[in-house]
């Protein structure tokens, strides 16, 4: 079924009742503020979105920037989608810095370190970048956005362009976004920031005409990625060609967002016939919310004794330890040797202990343990010639028991957990790709440094 027609069934089933509406704003509010950041680097997993977002509460360990980055962007959302209900209200250079203000709240500093010297410079909200902005590409090319020097001309002629389109009426809603995001994103005018306000600014844009916001997912980025670069490499390198694209030469990611558009248009409907919108993770996410606020609440709070120990071990890291382990084979040609393990540090000292006499080899389970202090350790090593012989990965998932909560460090992430409530599927996936990709990042800076 085509975009037009589901579009016209919406139309015809509007206006949603009071309940439906809600439901259905709430659902888009949540998956789009946590995917839309999340894409940037925001380390909030979608429990603590929801917790910030619908209950106020900053649950988890996260850096307080990330937690503050998720409010600025929803302040964001909220903006333009009341912007978005003047219909007939022309487009502006300042509309569009206004929103990149309350996104970014404040101007901060960056400290760098390039050719070995320590550089700082000030990223600041709602101003035309002073200094020049690239990507590397995956093959390991250095793509230029547009100079500092010529992005205000060029903002000025997307302004200009995207009124003339509008009042002109030839292009669909979906194809004026697409390519107001591609012409945008070519010039990447702020110094951060930039992706995050072309999503916006496509959800302004389908608003502006009636259709549903739609959401870009995480867990889909290569492909969103994908649809730019095939674009880029039809319109060629040049940042000015990129600010002027034409319709024709951006197709893939047009043919990318009517995906998007299909999903949202298609929930909306079901919200509109008052069905079901909730998809299996959104459940399971907003369960796991809900029995973590009840286990909080006074008198409610479990403390530590052997049944949570041992059913965090049976239900949570024996399994989450075996899901790690199917993950690691696709960086064999890399490292050819990789195991799971896990340990637990006995009466805090320093010496591991693997609890062999006291798991149960037939049925994956453990019938005892000591020991507060528990890690699942991942290690790969090297025979390959494709990056030096040696190398070696070594990563510790702490697991701290505590008199009235369970803690994980995972990296640089630290997360909290009341007894009696176990990380859901949606968490787990999170966190392996989060390790996969860490992995990922060492292996490509190996693979730099060789001669």
């Amino acid at each position: 079924m085509d975009i037009q027609t589901l579009y016209n069934e919406l139309k015809a089933l509007q206006p949603l009742s009071e309940k439906d509406q809600k439901r259905l704003d709430e659902k888009f509010m949540l998956e789009f503020n946590y995917n839309s950041n999340h894409i940037e680097g925001n380390t909030l997993t979608y429990g603590q979105t929801l917790s910030l977002l619908i209950y106020g509460k900053a649950d988890g360990n996260a850096p307080m920037r990330d937690y503050e980055e998720m409010k600025a962007h929803h302040a964001a959302l909220e903006y333009i989608k009341q912007a978005a209900k003047e219909t007939e209200r022309p487009l502006t250079e300042a509309f569009i810095r206004q929103v990149h203000q309350i996104m970014m709240r404040e101007d901060y500093i960056v400290y760098d370190n390039r050719d070995g010297k320590n550089i700082q410079y000030t990223i600041h909200v709602g101003i035309y970048k002073t200094r020049p902005n690239s990507v590397k590409t995956q093959t390991g090319e250095i793509f230029e956005y547009a100079s500092p020097e010529e992005t205000p001309s060029l903002m000025t002629d997307l302004v200009a362009w995207y009124n003339a389109a509008k009042a002109e009426g030839k292009l669909s809603p979906l194809q004026l976004a697409a390519l107001f995001h591609f012409r945008y994103i070519r010039i990447h005018p702020f110094e951060d920031g930039n992706g995050r306000i072309a999503r916006l600014m496509v959800n302004y844009i389908l608003s502006t005409y009636g259709y549903p916001m739609i959401v870009v997912h995480t867990e889909d980025k290569n492909n969103y990625l994908s649809a730019l670069e095939k674009c880029d490499y039809i319109v060629g390198s040049i940042p000015s060609d990129g600010a002027h694209a034409a319709l024709e030469q951006i197709t893939p990611l047009v043919e990318y967002l009517k995906k998007c558009m299909e999903r949202a248009l298609r929930i909306s409907i079901k919200a509109a016939k008052g069905e079901n919108i909730e998809e299996k993770d959104d459940l399971q996410k907003k369960l796991a919310i809900l029995a973590r606020n009840a286990q909080g609440k006074k008198g409610n709070i479990k403390r530590i004794d052997r049944n949570h120990i041992l059913d965090i071990y049976n239900n949570f890291i024996i399994p989450f330890s075996e899901k790690i382990k199917e993950s690691l084979p696709i960086f064999g040609q890399f490292y050819g040797d990789s195991r799971v393990d896990f340990r637990y540090l006995y009466n805090s000292s320093s010496e591991l202990y693997l609890p062999e006499n006291r798991y149960d080899l037939e049925n994956k389970t453990i019938v005892e343990i000591k020991g507060r202090k528990h890690i699942i350790q991942i290690e790969l090593e090297s025979p390959s010639s494709l990056i030096p012989a040696g190398s070696k990965e070594h990563i510790d998932i702490c697991i701290k028991f505590y008199d009235e909560k369970y803690e994980l460090q995972i990296l640089d992430k630290d997360i909290e957990f009341n007894y009696g409530v176990l990380p859901n599927d949606s968490e787990q996936k999170e966190w392996i790709k989060y390790i996969t990709e860490y992995i990922y990042t060492n292996i490509e800076q190996k693979v730099s440094e060789m001669n």
